[in-house]
């Protein structure tokens, strides 16, 4: 009968009586147990009463206690000698499949890479250096080309059983523990740990850091692993690898380094940063007096060898007077790094930043009485490539690029997509728009002043920055056509479908996005993608499947019309230059973000001003000075002399004139770059002198006059150096 082997029953009852279908079954002549007998073959006796089942086979007794109980009956005469050898041959099995699963998902080149990326240094279109970015890394190192006294200090202070071992160190482990010489983890193991592994300190990441160990000491040989360690190691001062660190500190190959030279730089893989000997010489020292002691101990030098080595004097010659980052090469650095090849070589690359456009900017800028604000500039050509790029005031007070990524509102800019979508549409610049004010529905957007005529030319509604004409066109095309216009001309940022505000650029874009959708009507080319770094120019086949749409002759001539009629008689006059110039001013609610984006040339430009929390600006409207500081930077870039003339009368001179898009009525243009600027009782007229900028005040008959002195500074140097005489600092 079965018998349930967890059941317990007491001992007394284990012998129990034979059921009536027992004895049926022995009464049977067609049963086996038919005839059977307790003392047919002389067993009667043999077994304690109850200990057998009938034909004398003893009952298995199942366990009182313990884990048997719980196993099967055939696994519970088992001894512990079977079980172990069972659960080592799993435990070997497990290691195998995972070290298996390594060896597909890890790749093994990934220790024959540097561990961060290599130095690269960014030059401008013209050769000038203008960052540097990245770590010292130099080319690997071979163990056959470099002298035993440069091996010994690393393997007697980090590893002294490195040829011994399979990649985890047990005595290692306890002689680091109990004499604190030698480091707990083998070479083999911190190689895993920089190459493959987070820096975190837990038993999850030191387990997976042994199996990765042996996984290694699978692979490669022992030299292969010491090589790739010493390549990689970082040594202090943003050297990573022997070869950069020896150039370094003793301006000398590895090859060529003395005991001396090479027990010193063993001693800083423990903690680079802080033993670095260029900033902690003392602590180098201590360090470096460790090392020796290790030698000794390991019987490479002898004590009098070792008391022999003095502390190597450093020669040190490598400086980097370059910035690490600038706006420009921030935003570059990604972009070079996947033009770089993956290797330990420093690569020099050469972007698209113009150095001279580049300093016009920052020229302008600071010449700029922004007060608080900040302001972003970005100058890229007609094909895309950026020639300068302001992402704030000071780079070292704040990083963050405004340029690029800042997220604002373009206000009045954006109407460029919603003209541009109804002229594709089939309207055209003469065509009129009611110009009313919205009296029904919950979105009743209003032109600044309450200035409100009958109806308006769309170029008149364009260049005036009509917010009604500008929302009724939007209805008028549909939302889905604006959308889709801006982008085709590059716009990523999201757009709300069906909001009527969307035509006064409530939605939320960079300047740099901006900028090149701008861009792409200027070439008439799009969308154009802002790129750093110059690119070889298409092919004819290329230029076919390029994916790039354009505009018919007529629209693109027609949105032209509307731009510069903005900038010549509209809210951009601020800007207006004697060559042919476009553009559209923008200023937001409240007067929050400034704007001025345009082209002329081949220059393409856009100027954000605003804050960074925020807050309104104090007086500054997109046709003030974001529309002064473009007339400025594109004099300077594109040699153009400014001389507006005097603006045009208005075909509809009721027509609105949205005063959040011109200058204040107190800021009058005279021409040649003067301005007349009425404020507190006293007239002012702004202008430059050959570059330095000077004001000149009348106030109550009396005059004034005042200039920047250090722009007047600063250009008689260039004078007398032109002149050929030095000026001392």
């Amino acid at each position: 009968m079965w018998r349930n082997p967890f059941s317990r029953r007491k001992r007394d009852d284990r012998a129990d009586d034979w059921s009536e279908r027992d004895l049926a079954l022995e009464n049977s002549p067609w049963s086996p147990l038919y005839d059977l007998d307790d003392d047919d073959d002389g067993l009667a006796g043999a077994f304690p009463s109850g200990h057998y089942a009938p034909g004398h086979y003893p009952a298995p007794l199942p366990p009182r206690k313990g884990l048997r109980r719980f196993l099967p009956e055939r696994l519970r005469g088992r001894s512990w000698l079977w079980w172990i050898s069972r659960w080592t041959a799993a435990i070997l099995m497990l290691f195998f499949v995972l070290v298996a699963y390594l060896a597909i998902t890890a790749p093994l080149n990934k220790s024959l890479q540097p561990i961060v990326p290599p130095q690269i240094t960014l030059l401008a279109a013209d050769g000038t250096p203008i960052a540097r970015n990245g770590a010292m890394v130099d080319e690997p190192v071979f163990v056959a080309d470099l002298p035993a006294h440069v091996i010994e200090p690393f393997l007697a202070i980090e590893d002294r059983r490195f040829y011994n071992h399979w990649g985890v160190d047990p005595r290692g482990v306890a002689r680091a523990a109990f004499t604190g010489v030698g480091g707990g983890s083998t070479i083999t193991q911190q190689l895993a740990k920089f190459t493959f592994l987070s820096p975190e300190q837990t038993l999850t990441r030191k387990a997976r850091e042994a199996l990765i160990a042996f996984w290694l000491e699978a692979w490669l040989t022992k030299d292969e692993i010491l090589e790739r360690y010493l390549s990689n190691a970082y040594f202090g001062d943003n050297m990573y690898g022997i070869r950069a660190a020896s150039l370094h500190y003793f301006y000398r190959q590895p090859e060529n380094l003395r005991p001396e030279q090479a027990a010193m730089l063993a001693g800083l893989l423990q903690a680079p940063s802080r033993l670095a000997p260029t900033r902690n010489p003392e602590l180098a020292a201590a360090r470096y007096d460790l090392v020796k002691g290790a030698l000794v101990a390991a019987g490479y030098v002898t004590q009098a060898e070792a008391d022999a080595m003095g502390f190597p004097a450093l020669d040190v010659r490598t400086r980097n007077d370059l910035p690490t980052g600038t706006y420009f090469a921030d935003w570059a650095l990604p972009q070079a790094r996947q033009l770089s090849d993956v290797s330990y070589s420093r690569q020099t690359l050469t972007t698209t930043l113009d150095s001279r456009i580049q300093n016009i900017a920052r020229q302008v800028i600071d010449r700029a009485p922004l007060g608080d604000a900040q302001v972003a500039l970005v100058a890229m050509r007609t094909n895309g490539e950026v020639v300068a790029m302001i992402g704030g005031r000071d780079y070292a007070a704040s990083p963050f690029n405004r340029a690029t990524q800042a997220r604002r509102q373009p206000g009045s800019t954006f109407k460029l997509f919603v003209y541009l979508a109804a002229l594709r549409a089939g309207w055209e610049p003469g065509d009129t728009i009611p110009n009313t004010q919205f009296t029904q529905g919950s979105y009743r957007p209003g032109n600044s002043n309450d200035r409100y005529s009958d109806t308006i030319t769309l170029r008149e509604a364009f260049a005036q920055s009509s917010n009604v004409a500008a929302v009724r066109l939007f209805n008028e095309v549909g939302s889905e056509a604006v959308i889709e216009t801006a982008r085709e001309l590059g716009v990523t940022s999201a757009l709300a479908d069906g909001d009527p505000s969307l035509a006064l650029g409530t939605s939320t874009m960079s300047l740099l996005e901006l900028t090149a959708a701008y861009a792409g009507v200027a070439a008439n080319s799009f969308p154009l993608e802002p790129r750093a770094f110059p690119q070889e120019e298409a092919g004819w086949f290329d230029w076919m499947w390029n994916g790039r749409g354009s505009l018919n002759s007529s629209d693109h001539a027609d949105i032209e019309e509307m731009l510069r009629a903005a900038i010549n008689g509209g809210t951009g006059r601020a800007a207006t230059l004697n060559i042919a110039n476009f553009g559209k001013t923008g200023t937001t609610q409240d007067n929050r973000d400034a704007l001025f984006v345009g082209y002329a040339g081949d220059l393409v430009v856009g100027i954000w001003i605003g804050n960074d929390d925020n807050s309104p600006l104090n007086g500054i409207s997109g046709g003030g000075l974001p529309a002064r500081i473009w007339s400025q930077f594109m004099r300077g870039a594109l040699g153009a002399e400014a001389s507006p003339p005097r603006p045009t009368p208005s075909p509809d001179p009721s027509g609105p004139v949205e005063p959040m898009d011109v200058p204040d009525l107190q800021d009058i243009p005279l021409g040649d770059g003067r301005r007349l600027i009425i404020r507190d009782g006293e007239a002012v007229i702004v202008s430059d002198i050959d570059g330095v900028p000077v004001e000149i005040g009348v106030r109550d008959g009396d005059f004034s006059f005042e200039f920047d002195e250090e722009a007047a500074a600063r250009r008689l140097e260039e004078e007398l150096r032109r002149e050929g005489i030095e000026v001392e600092p």
